[in-house]
């Protein structure tokens, strides 16, 4: 019997929002991967919503690393998202560093912003501390505000072509040290998906799909999550991010006719079969 792989979810907890850890564990679940969370905040909604609540879990964490430790667990994956302040991200390198099994692998999702933005609770110091954490990566999943953020560029100057965003993922990649899934990549106004680069294979290939009408809030963390159990099933990078596209797409198909508000995230849990472990 194959043992299945376990990974640790570094993400907030939203109590209301498709988003963060309520996207992370019921699909990592569904792909056959046991989950163990590290929540890093507690919000009454996600940061989209007005008047949102905020529960810093800082110390939480340490405590609960420090009772891990003692229990020596190991893990097949690491997986962080959005993170509360700059020394949760400095935490979370310390994650990496003591509990990542030996040839597991880091993916980090560098969330601070989208749309040219930041995330109203990112701050100067915060971008800085998540370009380090991005160099401990195995491997990193920026939309293209997140690049621009990464890099330290312009975000309206980003290139928006093909060939750009190929040359975009090659540059995250810090010199091939680590794979890149660049998500929002197009190749015309009816596509849309990732531009991926993998390490291993020092080259840049594209998984996109048709454009569905709407934007809808947690979208990158439903992907960046498929993108994870399904590397941690065995698929290449970008076959994982094929995956992911798809799924993503197939949400929000099924989402926009139900004129759902953005802010609600994609109507992803009846769709969960789809990427079951045994549809892998």
């Amino acid at each position: 019997m194959i043992t299945t792989p376990k990974v640790a979810a570094i993400h907030d907890l939203s109590g209301y929002g498709r988003c963060s850890l309520t996207v992370a564990l019921p699909i990592l679940s569904a792909m056959g991967v046991q989950c163990a969370v590290l929540p890093t905040a507690y919000l009454s909604t996600h940061t989209a919503f007005p008047n949102f609540t905020f529960l810093d879990l800082t110390e939480e964490m340490k405590k609960t690393m420090d009772h891990w430790e003692q229990l020596g667990l190991r893990f097949d994956a690491v997986y962080s998202g959005f993170l509360g302040g700059v020394e949760q991200i400095d935490i979370v390198a310390e994650f990496i560093r003591r509990f990542q099994r030996r040839g597991g692998l880091a993916v980090v999702d560098p969330v601070m912003g989208d749309n040219g933005r930041r995330y109203v609770t990112y701050t100067d110091a915060m971008c800085d501390a998540t370009r380090g954490l991005a160099e401990k990566a195995d491997v990193i999943t920026p939309n293209l505000t997140e690049a621009a953020f990464l890099l330290q560029e312009d975000f309206y100057a980003l290139p928006t072509d093909r060939a750009g965003f190929a040359e975009l993922a090659r540059r995250l990649s810090g010199g091939g040290a680590r794979s890149v899934v660049l998500t929002g990549a197009r190749d015309g106004e009816n596509t849309i998906g990732a531009a991926v680069y993998d390490r291993e294979r020092d080259c840049v290939e594209f998984t996109l799909t048709d454009c569905i009408p709407g934007e809808y809030h947690g979208t990158g963390d439903v992907f960046a999550s498929v993108l994870t159990g399904a590397l941690l099933q065995g698929k290449s990078l970008v076959e994982a991010s094929a995956l992911a596209a798809r799924f993503v797409r197939d949400c929000a198909a099924r989402t926009y006719p139900q004129q759902t508000p953005p802010q609600e995230g994609v109507d992803f849990e009846p769709l969960l079969y789809t990427i079951a472990a045994d549809k892998l």
